[in-house]
């Protein structure tokens, strides 16, 4: 009989590592973006892409260039936001203060 092997689907816990991994290396890329200015976290919370939808806002704030802890806690305590909001959570307002916040504050420190 002409019997054709099918390999078994990898266990579950494998499917979901490998899942992280793709998530993982998503959020690098999209964070190196950000950091080389190649893509904005005003555009990156506008847009949500999938890789941003359970990253913490703040996580994407630090990744830009000058932006510490200290920074990015001040900036958000100033728009009442919690630092472990992710970016997928934010409703349709908040993403468009906070992008406008940030292109406030980017338009205001290039013209100094």
């Amino acid at each position: 009989m002409g019997t054709s092997a099918i390999a078994p689907a990898p266990p579950q816990h494998m499917r979901a590592l490998e899942q992280a991994n793709r998530v993982r290396l998503a959020r690098a890329e999209l964070k190196r973006q950000v950091a080389e200015g190649e893509a904005t976290v005003a555009g990156i919370v506008l847009d949500c892409p999938w890789e941003a939808e359970s990253m913490t806002i703040a996580d994407l704030l630090m990744s830009q260039h000058r932006w510490g802890r200290s920074r990015c806690r001040r900036f958000l305590t100033s728009i009442s936001m919690l630092e472990t909001k992710t970016v997928g959570s934010m409703t349709e307002r908040q993403r468009k203060e906070l992008a406008g916040r940030l292109e406030e504050g980017y338009s205001s420190a290039v013209a100094a």
